[in-house]
């Protein structure tokens, strides 16, 4: 009875032996050999717990130089109000300052043809608009039924978008220094397509060329029409306008719009002197 005493269970020497840490390791692991791998478990799950916590800390957004600091001004207007406005005014000899031609708007207008038989077309469009603009674009629907091109009143056929104040400014910006320089044998824009009232169409072949498309998840290439939109009424003003802030026109050397850290220098002496 001794013998049975010691080899069976509650209280035995042999028990510790089997169950590492004696009846309660066997217990926590429902058997002898089951207590030190409860053990590890739990830390390992701890240590689990800390990485996951550590993982949500790195990607929580940091505070920076900056934080509360207000939004700069686009480059190109800060240089179109400290310079082309001079200009300008001298150039036409304007004393009136509501006088001197500025930017209002540029609208840019994408007709998909394909979207009629195959609809999912329009969205990729769309998608790209966005990631070139910056802002969501504004479907376009078609004003009246075409029955030899299959196409019905009200069906969505384009994109557009309609840029203003710091976006304008800034896509305009892209466009001459990033944009156009990336077209294959460019040899500057054309003159001849302003449309009497002071406003500049240009055509876009590709939208490949804005750096904000990526080449591998273009599924097919389609254009685009650029329109500048300005305040003046005069094509020669929009002209004279619009090559100062320096679109590169055909025949004409682009004019040179200073870097951001010029800017900042011209910006720190105007305030000194002031």
């Amino acid at each position: 009875m001794a013998k049975d005493t010691n080899k069976g269970g509650k209280g035995g020497k042999n028990a510790p032996a089997k169950g590492g840490k004696g009846g309660k390791g066997a217990a926590a692991g429902k058997g002898g050999k089951g207590g030190a791998p409860a053990q590890k478990g739990g830390a390992g799950a701890k240590a689990a717990k800390g990485g996951a916590a550590g993982k949500r800390e790195s990607m929580a957004p940091k505070s920076h130089a900056g934080a509360g600091l207000p939004v700069p001004a686009p480059r190109l207007k800060l240089y179109y109000e400290q310079t082309v406005r001079g200009k300008l005014a001298e150039q036409f000899g304007l004393t009136n300052p509501h006088q001197i031609p500025g930017l209002e708007k540029i609208v840019i207008n994408c007709g998909v043809g394909a979207a009629i038989k195959q609809p999912r077309a329009l969205d990729t469009v769309v998608e790209e608009l966005a990631l070139i603009t910056g802002q969501k674009p504004v479907r376009r629907k078609a004003k009246k039924s075409i029955a030899n091109f299959g196409l019905r009143e009200g069906q969505e056929i384009g994109a557009m978008v309609t840029l203003r104040g710091a976006r304008m400014w800034e896509f305009l910006d892209r466009l001459i220094a990033v944009a156009l320089p990336r077209v294959r044998d460019f040899r500057g824009l054309g003159t001849r397509s302003f449309d009497g009232r002071g406003n500049y169409s240009m055509g876009v072949k590709e939208q490949m060329i804005f750096a904000e498309i990526n080449y591998d998840m273009v599924e097919a290439v389609h254009g685009m029409d650029v329109t500048f939109v300005t305040t003046t009424s005069k094509d020669d003003q929009a002209f004279a306008l619009l090559r100062e802030l320096g679109m590169p026109f055909r025949g004409d050397q682009k004019p040179l719009v200073p870097r951001p850290d010029q800017m900042a220098g011209q910006l720190t002496e105007a305030g000194a002197a002031a």
